[in-house]
C-alpha cells in the first residue's frame, strides 16, 4: 500500500493518509484512518487503524494494529456490530415513508422527538408514550428544527448557522453567479436554497447536502442528500451516491457549481483536506479539466487560528474577516454570552475582492488590499496588508517587522513577539526535533521523516489517550 506520511495534531499521533480499499479496516462510520503514534527522538512508532470521525472511545472503540493478524471470527464480529449500528431505514425506504407521511392530513402529521424519526399512521400507537410535536409542511422544510443537534463535541457535534449567516452565504453566492451548491455539512444552508426555491422568490439553485447524520434522509431524496462522512471520504449508499454527486458537479447549460464545507473543529485538517481533494477531482473529471492546478470553487468554514494548516493543504486559499455565527454555540456567535467576535472565517479560491462583507454588520473594503475586512483590520502601511486575524486592531513591531496581536510584547530573549507570560524559547522542551533530537529544527520540518510503512516490534508506550486498546 503506498503511503504519503503528514503531519496533524491528534494527542502526540500523525495521520498516515492512505488509499481506502477493501483491505482497510471498517467501523460503523466507514473505512478506517491510519495513525502512528509520535515516538521519542530516533525512534519509529507503530501504526495503528482508529475510526476517522470519533474522539471519544466510548462513542467508537474501534483499534486494530496495522500489523496485526485478526481471526475470522473477529471479523464476523466487528461486521455484525457495524450492521448493528447502521440506519434503520435505507434512503430509498426513507423516501417512501416521506411521501407516505405528507399524504397525512396535517393533524396527523406528527415528529417524535425521542425516536428522531416522522411517525407514520400506523406507528402512532408504538410512539404513544414519547413526546410527539406537529410536523406540518412548514416545519418539514425547516427539518433542522425538528432534529435535535448531536452535541458530542469529540465525535459528531452538530452547530448550525444563524439565521444571519446563511442568509449571507446565500446571497453572496447568488451574487456570483452560482447556480449549483455542494453543501457539505451545512444542512442550514441546504434548506434555506430549498426554502427559497419553494417560496419562488429568486432564481432555483440546486442544492446537494452530504452530511454524515442520515436523520436528513427523512426529508430529502437521493438527489438532495446522501449519507456521508467527510473525514474519510466516504459514502454509505456508495454507488447511488457517488453517481447522485457526480450527476450534480457535471455542469451543463452554463451552470456553476460551488462547494460550501463546514466541519467539524475538532476535525484533522488534513483528513478533511484529502477528502475536498477528491470532491475536486470529481468535478475536474465531470468538466474534462485537465492539470491539478484548477480546483472547484470552493468555501471552506473553519476558525481562523487554523489557517496554517489549511494552508499547508490548500495555499490556493484566502481566508476572510467575515465572522460565521452558529445559533446552538454557546461562544460562536454574536450575543451577551459568546464572544465579542467570532473566530470562524471562510477559506475560499473565489477571489476576495468579489465577495461582498455587509457593511451594516461592520465591514469595509481596502482599496490596497483589494478585499472587505473587518472594521477594525486596519491597513498597515509597513506590512502591505490588514494583517488582524481575530477582529482586535493588531499593532506593528518594528523588531519582528510585523504586525501582531495587541495583547504581545516583544521578548528580547526569544527574539519576538508574545504573550507577556510566554515561555521562552529556551526554556527546557521548547526546542529541538522530538524525531532526530536535532536543535535547529522543529519534528514538523525533519528531514528524516519517514515515508512509507514503518513498524516497531514493541508495544510498550503505544495506544494510550484516545487510542489505548481495551484488554
Amino acid at each position: 500500500m503506498d503511503t504519503v506520511e503528514v503531519e496533524d495534531s491528534c494527542l502526540g499521533y500523525e495521520l498516515i493518509l492512505t488509499e481506502n480499499d477493501t483491505s482497510t479496516p471498517r467501523c460503523p462510520r466507514g473505512p478506517t484512518l491510519l495513525f502512528e503514534k509520535v515516538s521519542k527522538p530516533g525512534q519509529a512508532g507503530r501504526r495503528f487503524y482508529a475510526c476517522s470521525a470519533c474522539r471519544d472511545r466510548k462513542e467508537c472503540n474501534f483499534f486494530q494494529w496495522e500489523d496485526e493478524k485478526v481471526s475470522e471470527a473477529r471479523e464476523l464480529a466487528r461486521e455484525a456490530q457495524n450492521r448493528k449500528r447502521r440506519p434503520p431505514f435505507s434512503q430509498q425506504q426513507c423516501t417512501a415513508r416521506f411521501l407516505r407521511f405528507i399524504s397525512l392530513p396535517p393533524d396527523a402529521q406528527k415528529f417524535c422527538r425521542d425516536c428522531q424519526v416522522l411517525v407514520l399512521a400506523d406507528e402512532t400507537e408504538a410512539h404513544g408514550a414519547h413526546a410527539l410535536v406537529p410536523a406540518a409542511a412548514e416545519r418539514l422544510r425547516r427539518p433542522s428544527g425538528l432534529l435535535r443537534p448531536l452535541d458530542n463535541k469529540k465525535s459528531n457535534a452538530q452547530y448550525l448557522f444563524t439565521e444571519r449567516t446563511a442568509r449571507f452565504l446565500l446571497g453572496a453566492l447568488a451574487a456570483l453567479g452560482y447556480d449549483k451548491v455542494l453543501c457539505v455539512g451545512t444542512p442550514r444552508l441546504h434548506e434555506l436554497i430549498k426554502l427559497g426555491n419553494a417560496e419562488g422568490k429568486a432564481k432555483p439553485t440546486k442544492s446537494l447536502l452530504l452530511d454524515i447524520d442520515f436523520r436528513y434522509a427523512q426529508f430529502y431524496d437521493q438527489n438532495e442528500f446522501c449519507h456521508y462522512n467527510m473525514f474519510n471520504h466516504h459514502f454509505f449508499d456508495s454507488e447511488a451516491s457517488r453517481a447522485a454527486l457526480q450527476d450534480f458537479l457535471r455542469e451543463s447549460n452554463g451552470e456553476k457549481v460551488v462547494m460550501v464545507a463546514d466541519p467539524p473543529f475538532g476535525g484533522l485538517v488534513k483528513a478533511l483536506a484529502s477528502s475536498f481533494s477528491r470532491i475536486s477531482q470529481t468535478w475536474r473529471t465531470q468538466q474534462r479539466v485537465e492539470g491539478g492546478d484548477v480546483h472547484m470553487p470552493m468555501i471552506w468554514i473553519f476558525p481562523y487560528f487554523f489557517e496554517a494548516r489549511i494552508l499547508d493543504c490548500f495555499p490556493f486559499l484566502t481566508m476572510l474577516d467575515y465572522q460565521v455565527d452558529y445559533d446552538n454555540h454557546s461562544l460562536y456567535k454574536h450575543n451577551k454570552t459568546g464572544r465579542k467576535q467570532s473566530p470562524v472565517r471562510l477559506f475560499t479560491n473565489i477571489p476576495p475582492a468579489e465577495i461582498v462583507l455587509p457593511e451594516e454588520e461592520g465591514y469595509r473594503f481596502c482599496g490596497v488590499c483589494e478585499r472587505y475586512v473587518w472594521r477594525l483590520n486596519r491597513h498597515c502601511a509597513e506590512c502591505g496588508a490588514c494583517p488582524s486575524k481575530d477582529g482586535r486592531q493588531w499593532k506593528h513591531c518594528t523588531l519582528c517587522g510585523r504586525c501582531v496581536k495587541p495583547s504581545w510584547r516583544h521578548c528580547e530573549s526569544c527574539g519576538r513577539c508574545a504573550l507577556p507570560d510566554h515561555p521562552c524559547e529556551g526554556s527546557p522542551g521548547r526546542q529541538g526535533c522530538r524525531n532526530c533530537a536535532s536543535p535547529t529544527h522543529k519534528r514538523r520540518t525533519c528531514p528524516r521523516k519517514r515515508v512509507g510503512s514503518s513498524k516497531s516490534a514493541s508495544k510498550k508506550g503505544h495506544g494510550v489517550a484516545r487510542f489505548k486498546k481495551k484488554k
